[in-house]
Order: structure tokens, then sequence, then C-alpha cells
């Protein structure tokens, strides 16, 4: 039987995320998402960080520009909202080159653009 990585938590980030969507629908900027889900966090005691910072190095040197994760939630999980018709394979690009540089093992990303709350789980 195979192991879901963070089961438990995945299974409670995705269902403040849905219950987002079912109260705001599709169509909103990202950030509404995000200032909405930021309530919910706070509103059950999820522990997050939101646009939590991250340093890029290359061959040894830090870059001069970082990347911002949306959230990290339970300080091991990055969530990451958008607000657009689908996930593309960019997304999943961009959330494994996080999950190398945050050096976290499980990112989510959470699209509230579509009718219906689409995810997608990326493990490195």
């Amino acid at each position: 039987m195979v192991s879901i990585l963070y089961k438990e938590e995945s299974f409670i980030i995705i269902g403040k995320c849905m219950e987002v969507h079912n109260n705001l629908g599709a169509g909103f900027l990202e950030i509404v998402y995000k200032d909405a889900l930021e309530l919910e966090f706070q509103k059950a005691g999820i522990p997050y960080e939101r646009e939590k910072r991250y340093d890029v190095n290359y061959k040894g040197i830090k870059l001069p520009h970082s990347f911002y994760a949306d959230f990290v939630v339970y300080d091991k999980i990055i969530l990451e909202v958008k607000g657009v018709s689908g996930i593309t394979e960019e997304f999943l690009a961009q959330a494994l080159n996080y999950l190398k540089v945050s050096e976290n093992r499980l990112a989510l990303i959470v699209n509230f653009g579509e009718l219906k709350l689409n995810s997608k789980r990326v493990i490195l």
C-alpha cells in the first residue's frame, strides 16, 4: 500500500481551499483567495507563513532575486494559489523548483479560477 505524503495536513488545506471556493466562486484575483485563505487558516489555528521568502543559490552564489511561496503551511507544505483557467506544466515546473530551493517535499497547487476547485500535488 502506498503512503500519501502529509495526507492529513493536505486534506485539511484542501478543505479550507474548498471552503473559500464554495463561498467566493471563480473569477477573483489570486490576492482575494489568499486573503480569504489566511482568514480560514487563522480561524482554524493552522500554522502558516504567507509570502515566505526563499533565497536562490546558483553554484554556491546567492542570487539577487528570491522567490516567495504564497503560503508555507504546517512548516512543510508549499501552497501555491492560482486563479487561472487551468493548471499548466509551467506551474508544475515552478512548484518543483520551489521545492528544491525550499527543501520541502510537497507542494499543493490550487486553482480557484475554474468552476470547480482544481488542485495538484507535486512531490520531490
